[in-house]
């Protein structure tokens, strides 16, 4: 026999990805022996949660259709009976297995089944094909679907996929495919069922706790770790793959609980999104953040006979457009030591003079020729200085190319679509349509550090221009020389 004799097709339809956090508000099963549908059984399922508008959306389910609905406990015993003694079938069946299997868990029941997925058993009978989603196979295979995204129509898909398999594969070939399909993936310990299955292919963060629930309201949350992925399944699945075996990581891998995840628009959101995030919370496993108050730049003083000639100006929450005479932009004394030292060479300034040399008289760097010799009088201060001012000119935020604000877009394929704002490097926020970016544009202007490179990183990429459009330029503004656009 090619596949199990006993198979039950199954399908759940909940309020969110998260097998822990939502629950199902719908179950179909198809039970089959030898070949024959035995019982066919489907149920709305009252999920003690509202049903969030998106959802509804894709699954036509609404809180007011499952308002009458029996709670799962009321209906354990008749899921348990179509499923006992089968192989639990399902379109990534992991995902649908988590949902079952915590229900059970939250009634104080075990649930235990071998597991075939249909989307492992196509790539393994198809791999010449990428996509193996169930809209894929419906459109590839001619199947049938009588209600899309709900639980009893996609049972239907699988069942006629299958009986499409058996007709067309040798029975040895299509149960060494199933026996690959079946192959229980390794579950991390101390992660429910079926949560890396319900991680998006899609863009975004993940948070990684030390506690398998949310607290309650108001207690701290410990996130043990911030991460960014182009695919957080893929990503997710990383930190617990052999590749994260050995000190840290392993380490981490060992006391993550649960989960979360923030799915992101593009690059620019991310960014931003997990900046955030890390100076909010901090996470152990993370690399420490600089303090974003700790920002700031220099200005030169004029006529000053002691090193050294500047004075540091704390520039953070600060508009830019008040940044007459300042240069550059640092997060610690460290980063202003080494540009510094940097332009000292470049330009034969003198260390002493910058304050990066003690001491009286001519300076370390005069007598190997890398210093003009203000300090051993052979050239003014006024000389001297203006070489600094001319070498810190082109130091720090360049102007801003625009006539006013900014509106960047990004949408991934899933449907996300977030507006960033910006005016002069300030983030001013982000919207999800033109009204509300219109709105920001008005917002005060506070420079953070962090913000302005991660902007200007992004803006770097000549093809992220495309996404820039200009709102309007600011009350009382002159309009950049350039025009509209224009490269930082």
């Amino acid at each position: 026999m090619s596949l199990p004799s006993r198979l039950a097709f199954i399908d759940v339809e909940s309020t969110g990805a998260h097998p822990v956090r939502d629950r199902i508000t719908e179950i179909a099963i198809l039970r089959v022996e030898d070949g024959e549908v035995v019982a066919r059984w489907e149920s709305l399922v009252a999920p003690g949660q509202p049903i969030p508008p998106l959802i509804e959306e894709v699954t036509g389910i609404s809180d007011a259709m499952v308002a009458d609905a029996p709670p799962f406990e009321a209906l354990a015993d008749t899921v348990a009976a179509l499923l006992e003694g089968c192989v639990f079938v399902a379109h990534s069946a992991r995902f649908d297995y988590g949902f079952i299997r915590n229900a059970f868990t939250r009634i104080g029941r075990e649930f235990e089944a071998p597991v075939l997925c249909t989307v492992k058993l196509s790539r393994a009978l198809y791999p010449e094909h990428h996509r193996h989603g169930l809209d894929a196979l419906i459109e590839r295979h001619g199947l049938t679907c009588s209600a899309r995204h709900r639980a009893m129509g996609d049972v239907d898909v699988l069942w006629q996929f299958v009986r499409g398999l058996e007709a067309g594969f040798a029975s040895e070939v299509l149960a060494r495919a199933a026996a690959r399909a079946m192959k229980a993936p390794a579950q991390p310990p101390g992660l429910p069922e079926g949560l890396l299955e319900a991680l998006p292919d899609a863009p975004g963060l993940y948070l990684f706790h030390a506690q398998p629930e949310p607290p309650p309201l108001g207690m701290r949350d410990p996130v043990l770790f911030v991460g960014r992925a182009q695919s957080l399944r893929a990503r997710v699945r990383e930190h617990f793959g052999a590749g994260a075996r050995k000190g840290r990581d392993a380490e981490l891998a060992a006391r993550v609980r649960r989960v979360e995840w923030i799915e992101t628009a593009g690059e620019l959101d991310t960014s931003l999104r997990e900046n955030a995030l890390l100076r909010a919370l901090a996470p152990p496993y993370n690399r420490p953040q600089e303090p974003a108050a700790a920002a700031f730049a220099l200005r030169l003083l004029s006529n000053r006979r002691r090193a050294p000639i500047y004075e540091t100006v704390a520039i953070a929450g600060t508009d830019p457009a008040d940044w007459d005479g300042l240069h550059g932009v640092f997060r610690n004394r460290r980063e202003a030591d080494n540009l510094l030292r940097e332009l000292t060479m470049l330009y034969r300034l003198c260390p002493r003079r910058l304050g990066l040399e003690g001491g009286n008289g001519a300076c370390t760097a005069y007598a190997s020729r890398r210093c003009a010799g203000v300090c051993a009088r052979r050239e003014t201060p006024e000389e001297h200085d203006a070489r600094l001012a001319g070498a810190l000119a082109g130091v720090g935020v360049k102007p801003w190319p625009w006539a006013g604000p900014v509106m960047v877009e990004e949408a991934h394929a899933h449907g996300l679509r977030r507006l960033q704002v910006f005016d002069r490097w300030c983030h001013l926020g982000s919207a999800r349509d033109e009204a509300g970016a219109l709105a920001l544009a008005a917002a005060p202007r506070g420079f953070d550090a962090d913000v302005w490179r991660i902007f200007a990183r992004w803006l770097a990429v000549p093809a992220h221009l495309a996404q820039v459009r200009v709102l309007a330029a600011s009350p009382g503004e002159p309009r950049p020389a350039g025009g509209e656009t224009g490269v930082p």
